[in-house]
């Protein structure tokens, strides 16, 4: 079996919460290969509630690293806001999704697809507060879903459905065998 590539884009007050759900859980399901990709830099990154995470490389390193199997957008208002910004993650996106590579983002992260026109068309959901910008110019179908999957755009709702994001991502790069298999100890 191939192991998949993942590559995790985050920085400065992004919820540390998600991340630590997601990035705890996928190598535990054989994905050995995570990136973490700060956005700017691999400097340290203090997240919104003061977690420190050490990116493994800047995007812009861990784009010539790729392809990846999936990237992943955290949540967080303002890294939401800067990663919407970013030419480098427009690039990365546009990238992944010419190539019908998973991306996956979670709480206001997918405000950044909206922003790089990821996805048009497709079933989204997001954190209920970013679901206004997330409609803007309805170029989505919106779900109340915990975690949407339409296509190679997988997106969730918040800190609260973070596992259940994490194990999508697994089911759909993995199967569903190795889902349940990381799932079983989470007593979920």
């Amino acid at each position: 079996m191939d192991v998949p590539c993942v590559c995790y884009v985050f920085f400065y007050d992004d919820d540390d919460r998600t991340m630590v759900c997601v990035s705890s859980h996928l190598p535990t399901a054989i994905l050995t290969l995570v990136t973490v990709a700060g956005l700017t830099c691999k400097e340290p990154i203090t997240c919104s509630r003061d977690v420190v995470i050490c990116p493994d490389s800047s995007l812009q390193d861990a784009a010539k690293q790729g392809p990846y199997d999936v990237i992943v957008l955290p949540g967080g208002n303002l890294g939401a806001q800067n990663l919407s910004e970013s030419p480098a993650v427009k690039e990365v996106l546009k990238d992944q999704d010419c190539r019908n590579g998973l991306i996956a983002a979670i709480c206001a992260g997918p405000t950044a697809l909206l922003a790089h026109e990821i996805g048009y068309g497709k079933k989204v959901t997001s954190h209920p507060l970013a679901k206004d910008k997330v409609m803007n110019g309805d170029h989505y179908i919106y779900s109340e879903a915990r975690v949407e999957i339409d296509g190679n755009v997988l997106t969730s709702r918040g800190p609260g459905t973070s596992f259940e994001f994490g194990l999508a991502i697994i089911e759909k790069l993995l199967g569903k065998e190795m889902a349940d298999k990381v799932k079983a100890p989470l007593v979920l």
